[in-house]
């Protein structure tokens, strides 16, 4: 099977074994674009399907897994992978009530082995960068994606260079990026200002960027689509529901879902609806005035791992929509913590962005825009461990802004039997 580097606005193709980002001719973002109909083997639900349960690397992988998908030409040997995917889809009725449907499912990428979805796209990530030569990868980061990064560049034997921004860091990211071996440079800018930074410093000392705008990025995070489906019998629900930040998830799911339309792995697009919180929200406000003028924001959000003003894969986001007949919502900070309670009191528990999900599913239940009969797959991104500040401080009631409604507060007692008794009673 022959891929090459597409650009989405022109269509002009690149080798895929050149280091660029974005199209030399119009500046547009780049696809890694698969001619499907020369692989050898016939690529049907069989061919996933015989692989499940698989004990060997790569195929033991829930991104490998789908390799003729992913990165077809790529030599078993070069693939870095920590066995990342294969995580659950969970049927929660408790939660389903909350939002309002008849059919919820939720797809926890927090179980990925550094604890956020970005596994699936750095293993693809950083296979690409071994198939370069490369010795260096870098990042800009509000914590999932360092995490992931300066682990599976440590797997390689990369060093793995990190940009943060110096405030508003959840320690559960920032502990993993540095314990993993990563180069970690603290600056005082956004991470809006650290991704321009990244690109600059990698163009002139010859370091491979790891972020979303590397297209290979993204063919690894397709695969939570293809595992979903996979997982649901080849049967497509009505609305996938995904929190939206840099918007590498929805651009990569909508992907994954025309591809797999057009291969016939399933008969019908879902709906796509991307969720951003009201203080990092350009998509949402791109969409309400009909794609006319995008403006940037500056990203202010409890929900930490979405709290980016300028996404590079804002185009993509876009395409995604357009192909799935999407939308685009916003939840406020209060309701994101709100329906993250609610999913940790079920006992799976995720970071703050993840609860966009389900919270965003709620509000587009009350708008009637989801109906209550619609079956919905929602994904969680990030385990419940990763900003472990935001849910110690929602239950203590010490957020500022936000009341607890699902407080679940810590009780005190002396050493004394019968006042523990009491508490109990």
């Amino acid at each position: 099977m022959s891929s090459s580097l597409q650009c989405i606005d022109c269509a002009q193709q690149y080798p895929v074994e050149r280091v660029i980002y974005a199209c030399e001719s119009c500046g547009g973002t780049l696809d890694v674009a698969h001619d499907f109909t020369s692989t050898p083997a016939k690529i049907t639900r069989a061919l996933f399907d015989d692989r499940l349960g698989a004990l060997d690397s790569p195929y033991s992988s829930g991104v490998w897994r789908f390799k003729e998908l992913v990165y077809p030409d790529i030599d078993d040997g070069q693939i870095v992978t920590r066995g990342e995917g294969n995580t659950n889809l969970y049927q929660l009725p408790r939660i389903a009530a909350y939002v309002g449907v008849d059919a919820l499912l939720l797809k926890h990428e927090g179980e990925n082995p550094t604890g956020s979805f970005k596994d699936r796209g750095m293993t693809s990530g950083v296979t690409h960068a071994r198939r370069l030569g490369m010795e260096r990868v870098a990042c800009a980061s509000t914590g999932n994606t360092s995490a992931s990064m300066a682990s599976y560049a440590a797997l390689a034997g990369m060093q793995g260079i990190i940009f943060l921004q110096n405030t508003a860091i959840a320690l559960g990211k920032l502990a993993q990026g540095i314990a993993y071996g990563g180069t970690c440079l603290q600056i005082n800018a956004d991470f809006d200002r650290n991704m321009t930074l990244v690109r600059q410093v990698a163009e002139r000392l010859g370091i491979y960027v790891l972020n979303s705008i590397n297209p290979f990025r993204l063919e690894g995070q397709k695969t939570i689509m293809f595992e979903a489906l996979q997982q649901l019998r080849w049967q497509v629900p009505d609305w996938i529901v995904v929190p939206g930040g840099n918007l590498g998830n929805s651009s990569a799911f909508g992907k994954a879902l025309l591809e797999m339309h057009q291969i016939g792995l399933i008969d019908r697009l879902p709906r796509l609806a991307i969720v951003q919180a009201e203080g990092a929200n350009p998509l949402y406000r791109h969409f309400a005035g009909g794609f006319r003028d995008f403006q940037p924001v500056k990203a202010e959000t409890i929900a930490t791992a979405i709290k980016i003003g300028d996404p590079v894969n804002l185009r993509k986001a876009i395409r995604a929509l357009e192909w799935t007949g999407g939308v685009v919502e916003q939840v406020s900070d209060q309701l994101i913590m709100d329906a993250k309670a609610i999913v940790d009191s079920v006992g799976i528990g995720c970071e703050p962005a993840s609860a966009c999900s389900v919270a965003g599913t709620r509000k587009l239940v009350e708008r009637g825009i989801i109906k209550r009969g619609d079956s919905v797959l929602g994904v969680l991104t990030g385990h419940v461990l990763k900003d472990p500040q935001a849910t110690i401080g929602y239950h203590a009631d010490d957020l500022p802004g936000i009341a607890p409604k699902l407080r679940n507060p810590m009780l005190s007692a002396e050493d004394d039997l019968e006042q523990i008794v009491a508490l109990l009673a």
